[in-house]
């Protein structure tokens, strides 16, 4: 256990300074999704390939619908149809003077047509009044054949997806740093991307320590509680976009502790624990990690530190390993394990992740309280609270004690009280740390 008081700021450069982006990887689309790109990709294919229509209608030549009206419709012949997959008029034939081919929403533009005309604005080849929809294929015998009539004229490329109109080759459809989600998955896709080189999604090995944790659903006996941390922070650590795999708690044995933690390695870019890390006789991931450095290796083993933070004070960081695994040694109690989580292990994970933008958003809010905020002299607080982004305003959310986790589960953000500041009065302006 260092002696040294760490500030949270000191802490957490040391633990980005250690942590380094994960290696990338060329992944399927499917398995790129939540990952990093780690190169710009470059658009080869335009989008669309080629002129589509937007809509059900007809191909026409504006020539011919000019003037076109209700009274006075454009009588047109009908010489096809062309349907989205199809590559044109059949027997490549064009849309001539006088002519027009029923077209279906995605279907390319015929030659010769130069706009399409909205089925709605036509008879449907009924030689009645104004039709509500395209028939369907097989409820027209005529076919495509005969005449349509057409009431209203249209502009040059009216519902026509021009090609190229979405992106053209050469354009940059993705930058570098950008995460890959279901649009952008969508977009490579479209267009032809079939694998992406990325920074995988790191995987985090989350485990609580203590005799007296019992998992949910089993009966609890007398002096144990339900081990809830491990949920948290492995829901934690999915929320920040790793792959996460909970343990279930190990009791304060150093021995079993020290087992487990190395069987999990292989699955591991980095370790978080939560409990064992303070000043009592059973704190057993001091015990079991305390020696685990390899002397020949600058800066490996787990450092155990106090921060000048409330809640959080204890805290415990380093290496283990043959790969020199990164592990986040917690406090044990909800409310600080769960702060804790998000001022270190969180940014651990997104520079994991190759992001540059590891830290929640931060904004400045007005005290919302009926009673003054009291801090400890020397330590940086964090309390929950309820931010109202339309009014301006932060709400406390229970009271300042690290096992309170109802009030947790109502919060949306942490209340910053620095450590110069011992008191802060309702009406207040304060740093607040958005977490949703």
């Amino acid at each position: 256990m260092s002696s040294t008081i760490w500030s949270v700021d000191e802490h957490l450069d040391d633990i980005l300074a250690a942590v380094k982006p994960l290696e990338p990887i060329e992944l399927q689309l499917p398995d790129a999704q939540g990952c990093v790109l780690v190169e710009d990709v470059v658009v080869e294919v335009a989008l669309p390939p080629f002129d589509n229509s937007s809509m059900d209608g007809y191909a026409v030549r504006i020539s011919d619908v000019e003037g076109a009206s209700e009274e006075f419709p454009a009588v047109l012949t009908v010489i096809g149809d062309v349907a989205a997959g199809d590559g044109g008029l059949a027997d490549g034939r064009s849309v001539g003077p006088g002519e027009a081919a029923r077209i279906m929403t995605g279907a390319p533009l015929p030659a010769g047509a130069e706009a399409v005309v909205p089925v709605e604005w036509t008879d449907g080849g009924t030689g009645g009044g104004p039709a509500d929809s395209m028939r369907a294929h097989s409820d027209a015998p005529e076919g495509a054949s005969g005449e349509v009539r057409i009431h209203r004229p249209v502009k040059p490329r009216a519902h026509v997806r021009v090609k190229g109109s979405d992106v053209r080759p050469g354009d940059l459809a993705l930058r570098a740093g950008s995460v890959v989600g279901p649009p952008q998955i969508g977009l490579l896709a479209a267009i032809g991307r079939s694998t992406v080189r990325v920074r995988p999604r790191p995987r985090v090995v989350v485990l609580s320590t203590g005799s007296e944790l019992v998992q949910p659903g089993e009966e609890l006996t007398g002096g144990r509680i339900y081990d809830s941390n491990s949920f948290a922070l492995t829901a934690a650590a999915r929320d920040a976009g790793a792959i996460a795999y909970r343990v279930p708690a190990v009791a304060d044995d150093a021995e079993t502790l020290r087992a487990t933690i190395e069987d999990q390695l292989i699955r591991a870019d980095i370790v978080v624990t939560t409990g064992g890390v303070s000043v009592g006789a059973y704190d057993v991931v001091k015990e079991a990690l305390s020696s685990v450095g390899d002397e020949d290796e600058a800066g490996s083993g787990i450092d155990f530190r106090k921060l000048a933070m409330q809640p959080g004070k204890p805290q415990g960081f380093g290496s283990i390993g043959p790969d020199h695994t990164p592990l986040m040694a917690l406090p044990g109690n909800p409310v600080s394990s769960y702060v804790s989580f998000e001022l270190f292990v969180r940014p651990a994970i997104l520079t994991l992740m190759g992001l540059e933008d590891v830290h929640r958003p931060k904004v400045r809010a007005t005290l919302s309280t009926g009673e003054a905020l009291a801090s400890p002299s020397g330590k940086r607080q964090f309390l929950r609270g309820r931010y109202d982004a339309e009014a301006g305003t932060v709400t406390p959310v229970g009271g300042p004690g690290s096992h309170l986790i109802a009030a947790l589960a109502q919060a949306d953000a942490l209340i910053v009280l620095p450590e110069d500041v011992t008191s802060v009065e309702p009406g207040a302006e304060a740093e607040v740390i958005l977490l949703r």
